[in-house]
């Protein structure tokens, strides 16, 4: 009989481990080669496990729920489709294995017995346990009386009285209103300072695997780096005519529809080639200065949650290229389709808020990026132009940019001076650029 061990696939740089969801094949079934067998999920994105190989699924490896780790067994696949089974064979050696273990359980019963058989001395309890490691330690009376106990009702424990011969000599009798106040502090330093209060009628929803993973990502990012945000008000007004002008023939051109983030990450690329310190990441007290120009823009799902896929060196893209990954990201995004590579190796993130309406926001940046851009809503306003015959005021497309960086890195000069720039690239577009 041939088996095939069937590997956890390499994901994406950065990916070394994955969650098994489901095993979409039981024990017994046949497989064919390339047909998908388990479900994972990494970071934010789901994905399945396809077998090379035809056979049936022999034995499983990773339970449901387990992590399995990349290049790691996940499942065997018998390649002749045959699963038989193995005859069990009782051995003399296994008998005395069996003998020596319940031996060793009879003893550890035993123990366990004489640590819970307690004994009074005075107005404290004692097991015979601790008070055999008292003599044995050459502890006074006094000085067990003195030791504050763990155990249920402030009994000494055997543990407690180790660690005060560990620490004998240097520990200090903590009386039990210390011990308590100790205790309440530690709740609360992890606990909320305001309760939640649940009342009648209040719907309890627990969160599901990807809000988990956004939520511990969003706190890790805050504790991580020292925010700060610089806004820029922007003219889109020779933007938004051109793609009026434009979005037909695009779409008869490429079979691409033409929206504003192809033009945003553009002008993005453009500055971080002007301001590469933009593109780095923070390594303990090492700069990591990146090579390529990924960019990352956050996408909302139909769930309500985030994701956000990567176009890798986006710089090399033309405008209708970049439409073309934006619009494929986006559409694989929506419909959980994204591969676990496709939202790895982010250098620098995009999130247009002005989807929702927002003209303002101060974004998280996702680690161990250093800076994330927030695009508004482009709102007409009025606005003072300067013209050859003098000021004038007319209606003008205008929309925020909003620059979150991290303050260990990057100081208000260069995230100030970037986000300036990202405006005026796309402040001087060419009304006649070619499509």
């Amino acid at each position: 009989m041939s088996d095939y061990k069937l590997i956890l696939p390499s994901m994406g740089e950065g990916v070394m481990e994955a969650t098994v969801t489901n095993w979409l094949k039981s024990i017994g079934d046949k497989i064919t080669e390339d047909e998908s067998v388990v479900e994972i999920a990494t970071d934010k994105v789901d994905s399945d496990v396809p077998t090379p190989v035809s056979g049936v699924l022999k034995e499983i490896l990773i339970p449901v729920d387990g992590i399995a780790k990349v290049g790691e067994p996940i499942a065997i696949v018998s390649i002749d489709g045959v699963v038989e089974e193995e005859e069990t064979i009782i051995t003399e050696q296994d008998k005395q294995e069996v003998i020596v273990a319940a031996q060793t359980i009879e003893k550890d019963v035993e123990t366990i017995k004489s640590e819970t058989t307690v004994v009074s001395t005075d107005d404290k309890f004692y097991s015979p346990l601790v008070k055999s490691i008292a003599k044995e330690e050459g502890i006074s009376q006094n000085e067990l009386d003195q030791i504050v106990g763990s155990g249920k009702e402030g009994r000494v424990t055997k543990d407690d009285i180790l660690n005060f011969v560990k620490n004998k000599g240097t520990q200090t009798a903590v009386s039990n209103t210390a011990v308590k106040q100790s205790v309440d502090v530690s709740k609360t330093s992890s606990a909320p300072s305001t309760p939640t209060i649940v009342n009648d009628g209040d719907e309890i929803i627990e969160m599901d695997r990807m809000r988990k993973l956004i939520a511990q990502n969003m706190l890790q990012a805050k504790q991580t780096a020292p925010h700060v945000t610089s806004f820029v008000e922007v003219d889109m007004t020779n933007i938004v005519l051109w793609r009026d002008k434009n979005k037909n023939e695009f779409a008869k051109k490429y079979g691409e529809k033409i929206t504003f983030m192809p033009i945003f990450i553009e002008a993005v690329t453009k500055a971080i080639q002007d301001f590469p310190m933009i593109n780095v990441s923070v390594d303990g007290d090492k700069i990591i200065k990146k090579k390529n120009i990924n960019v990352g823009m956050a996408a909302a799902l139909p769930s309500g949650n985030l994701i956000v896929p990567v176009i890798k060196n986006a710089n090399q893209y033309n405008l209708a290229g970049l439409a073309k990954q934006v619009n494929d990201l986006a559409s694989r995004s929506r419909a959980n389709k994204l591969k676990p590579d496709e939202i790895q190796g982010g250098t620098y993130t995009i999130t247009n808020i002005g989807t929702f309406g927002n003209i303002l926001g101060t974004p998280i940046i996702p680690q161990p990026q250093v800076a994330i851009l927030a695009v508004g809503a482009i709102v007409k306003k009025p606005a003072v132009i300067e013209t050859p015959q003098g000021d004038m005021i007319a209606i003008r497309h205008k929309m925020y940019l909003s620059h979150a960086y991290d303050h260990r890195v990057v100081d208000g000069a260069l995230g100030g001076m970037f986000v300036k720039r990202v405006a005026e690239y796309l402040e001087g577009f060419d009304m006649n650029t070619p499509i």
